[in-house]
């Protein structure tokens, strides 16, 4: 895969792939995926078992060669290391951002968080200068049901405040994803909407056509 280390991320549809999916109906979803340009990918870190890491990131890694789309791993630094992937996205802003961030800046990593509405928060992940912020979840959600409701107004209150790119996720299908027109944000996250979509390059092409509509 031809490495975009330093690069900013860009707008569009930022795909999370469920590990714990069968392999071989992952693989298979995941090469639709591809051709249809998501502008991220992020390996969750939900496996199956410990021994599927290391044959699953590296399949993952050699379906997506050659497409310029970076590749994040969920929660651990040392996998984005290990595998030479682009970036690490956070669960939650670690305690030790202040040390870990500078770290994964000099190997010229991308680095996301997930956020919801704590403003505190959300302003120290603006100063650890993230390469991007995720909010979720901006409607119920089965995949991030640990996380509570976004209010509209802590995007709008963010975006005032910075020009970070601003993902949305959780729930965001191709129905309720009409009611995100008056938030003004980068990109949606999307998980099942694609991966078990039946044609899941036609599934992403979809939501991008949607977000543009919005856009307008």
């Amino acid at each position: 895969m031809e490495m975009i280390h330093g690069a900013k991320i860009n707008s569009g549809i930022y795909l999370v792939i469920d590990p714990s999916m069968e392999e071989g109906q992952l693989i298979e979803s995941l090469e639709k995926a591809v051709s249809a340009k998501p502008c991220a990918l992020q390996i969750w870190d939900n496996f199956s078992s410990p021994d599927q890491v290391v044959p699953l990131i590296c399949k993952i890694k050699a379906t997506s060669k050659g497409s310029g789309i970076p590749i994040f791993i969920n929660n651990h630094p040392e996998w984005a290391e290990l595998f030479d992937l682009d970036g690490v996205h956070f669960d939650e802003l670690p305690p030790d951002h202040y040390k870990l961030f500078p770290k994964l800046m000099q190997q010229r990593k991308l680095i996301g968080v997930t956020i919801n509405n704590d403003f505190d928060l959300i302003q120290d992940a603006i100063q650890a200068k993230v390469d991007y912020l995720s909010f979720c979840s901006m409607f119920p959600s089965s995949t991030a049901n640990s996380c509570d409701l976004v209010e509209f107004e802590t995007v709008q209150k963010t975006r005032k405040l910075t020009s970070i790119p601003i993902f949305l996720a959780g729930g965001i299908s191709t129905q309720s994803i009409a009611h995100l027109k008056p938030l003004e944000f980068d990109g949606i996250a999307v998980v099942s909407g694609v991966m078990k979509a039946a044609d899941p390059g036609k599934a992403i092409s979809q939501y991008q056509h949607l977000l543009n509509d919005l856009k307008k």
